[in-house]
């Protein structure tokens, strides 16, 4: 029987986490994609990375799945995909579930306190 602990520990084996510091070089490229997977309440409170798409956890695989009629078109499977959560489990298991379904670049750069703190823009 799998915890909690075995799935992030999984995630982060396969997900690779940077410091929001590096990520931040990484904001406003043509071929960078943030997605914040809090839930949209969660962001409503706190603000998200400034143009980052907003789709949560439970609904990722829609989201990222161009055969579905929920997909996002943002969501290109050769795209730099940034994932953040309030503090990385969330961004590690959704950035799990992006490289299974074909997303080849896909980074946790943990939560979005980490990318305030570090002075990238935000939005409300």
């Amino acid at each position: 029987m799998k915890t909690a602990q075995d799935y992030l520990e999984e995630a982060n084996a396969i997900v690779k986490r940077v410091p929001a510091e590096e990520a931040i070089a990484f904001h406003g490229k043509a071929d960078s994609v943030f997605v914040d997977v809090r839930d949209s309440g969660d962001i409503a409170k706190s603000g998200t990375v400034a143009g980052a798409l907003r789709i949560s956890r439970g609904f990722i695989e829609f989201a990222a799945d161009d055969k579905t009629p929920h997909h996002n078109p943002a969501m290109k499977k050769d795209a730099n995909i940034f994932v953040l959560c309030a503090v990385g489990g969330q961004a590690a298991l959704a950035g799990k579930t992006l490289k299974e379904m074909g997303y080849s670049s896909v980074t946790n750069i943990g939560g979005f306190n980490d990318w305030k703190e570090a002075g990238g823009p935000t939005e409300g």
